[in-house]
């Protein structure tokens, strides 16, 4: 038996997709990128002040992406709806996928959800958008294309009354070659401050994207953070996203060099 939809059938679908048959090697993925809430779920008992900071999307990151992949001639796939609903990075039934409090915010419409709520948000919102990332992989890998994932969000200059001084983050896991290549071509950008895993890291518990797209694929791979403050601008984020366009050619290719095995 067919299951009743969430979504209704105006509202827009989960991710968004940007140049899918570009040349590049990259493969950018937002997860984080939009900040709708579908209207079954109404604003969730979050007021719209709430809803626009951090913890309804990640502020400046869409721009910046869309910046980056028309630039680069590389696919984009990004998300549609609020990481309120359901967060897109995080493994569903984990403690943070569907937040009752996000920071220091309580959330009431995500409180005391019923299994069937929350397969309904992980069916229509989060399997769609991991399918389309996977559909697009498993393309690329039958038409021998190399592929490097490339994951951004974007970060908080204060979280929870602390301030974070980095400009971006960096992030790994298990396989830190990308990111360590990265994060020494922005060592050598003016004034800049870079975290390494900071003011995250990727770790199995708190991430999907990577572990799953990434690194069980056997990929090359990044997830990049920029600070909010620094992309609430459009010049901030043209500003980002030419260092981006700069930087990560120059980072796939010295990696590329260097490696023993010819990149996924």
């Amino acid at each position: 038996m067919d299951q009743p939809r969430f979504l209704a059938a105006d509202e827009p679908p989960p991710f968004r997709v940007r140049n899918l048959e570009g040349a590049s090697p990259f493969l950018f993925v937002a997860d984080h990128a939009g900040r709708r809430i579908p209207r079954a779920l109404g604003d969730l008992g979050v007021s719209e002040t709430e809803r626009a900071r951090h913890i309804g999307w990640d502020i400046g990151i869409a721009a910046v992406a869309g910046l980056v992949s028309d630039a680069l001639d590389a696919a984009l796939i990004a998300q549609t709806y609020s990481r309120l609903v359901i967060d897109c990075n995080r493994a569903p039934g984990s403690p943070t996928s569907i937040p009752e409090v996000s920071e220091l915010t309580p959330i009431p419409g995500n409180v005391n959800l019923t299994a069937a709520q929350r397969t309904a948000r992980e069916r229509e919102i989060f399997q769609p958008y991991h399918a389309a990332i996977s559909a697009t992989l498993d393309a690329r890998h039958n038409g021998g294309r190399a592929t490097a994932l490339v994951s951004l969000h974007s970060f908080t200059p204060v979280f929870k009354g602390a301030a974070r001084h980095w400009h971006i983050g960096i992030m790994y896991n298990r396989d830190p070659r990308f990111a360590h290549v990265l994060m020494k071509l922005l060592a050598q950008e003016a004034e800049l401050i870079v975290g390494d895993n900071e003011p995250y890291a990727v770790t199995d518990a708190t991430d999907y994207t990577i572990p799953v797209h990434g690194e069980k694929r056997g990929l090359h791979h990044v997830a990049i953070e920029l600070r909010q403050d620094l992309i609430e601008s459009v010049g901030g984020q043209r500003q980002w996203a030419e260092r981006l366009v700069r930087l990560l050619p120059l980072a796939y290719q010295e990696m590329v060099a260097a490696a023993t095995i010819r990149p996924a």
